[in-house]
């Protein structure tokens, strides 16, 4: 599929905004619909994703993390300039999808896999989201906190996500964790440190599949 060809999946975008309530400016729908087309390009010589036909790519990759989207706007509505750490970033889903339509917030994306860091510095530099940056390192690796949502999507339980960024989080800071079903077997064994005070069904437009979005924060 060329580049250009991607454009014709712009009226299932749209649509597909319109479902989810989103309304974003003509030219970041055209940015995420080029970082598909990357994705597609770079799938060719790299496994960055087993979803490689164009609509399943729109519908499993870009309208599943759209979908997380308003409820991630009202939580971090009272930062000017919030820091968002997407650990296990793969392809940038979400972190690059969240940077694209969020340009004040500041996302890092980190992955141990060095060939899917590179893709997500090409996306940077080829679309010019300056406030998108990936990091190659294990997550437990990194030494900086300060970051006030961590997110992941289909990284790992939601114990070992939490154990695993504890030290990232800033004060206030708060973990969503993109899951299918509510995973409540996951809730039960999470640690007495770490609180889930709310699981946010989530609907994706076209897709039939449950998702939700499991919010966590260190106890009190």
């Amino acid at each position: 599929m060329n580049p250009t060809d991607w454009d014709s999946l712009a009226p299932d975008l749209a649509d597909g905004l319109a479902q989810l309530g989103l309304q974003l400016p003509a030219g970041t729908q055209a940015k995420l619909l080029r970082y598909l087309a990357m994705i597609g390009r770079w799938n060719r010589v790299y496994n960055l994703t087993a979803v490689r036909e164009p609509e399943a790519m729109l519908r499993q990759h870009l309208l599943d993390c759209l979908a997380a989207l308003p409820a991630l706007r009202r939580h971090l509505s009272s930062w000017a300039a919030p820091q968002v750490l997407d650990v296990g970033s793969g392809a940038g889903l979400p972190g690059v999808v969240l940077a694209l339509c969020q340009p004040e917030w500041q996302v890092t994306c980190v992955d141990a896999v060095a060939k899917k860091v590179s893709f997500i510095r090409q996306v940077a530099a080829e679309l010019g989201v300056g406030n998108l940056r990936a990091e190659h390192a294990r997550v437990e690796s990194l030494q900086h906190g300060g970051y006030d949502l961590v997110i992941s999507r289909a990284f790992a339980s939601l114990a070992d996500f939490t154990a695993l960024t504890a030290g990232a989080l800033s004060q206030g800071g708060v973990w969503a964790a993109m899951k299918g079903k509510p995973a409540a077997d996951e809730q039960a064994e999470l640690p007495a440190s770490v609180e889930v005070f709310h699981v946010e069904p989530l609907q994706v437009p076209g897709l039939a599949a449950e998702r939700c979005l499991v919010w966590m924060r260190p106890a009190d």
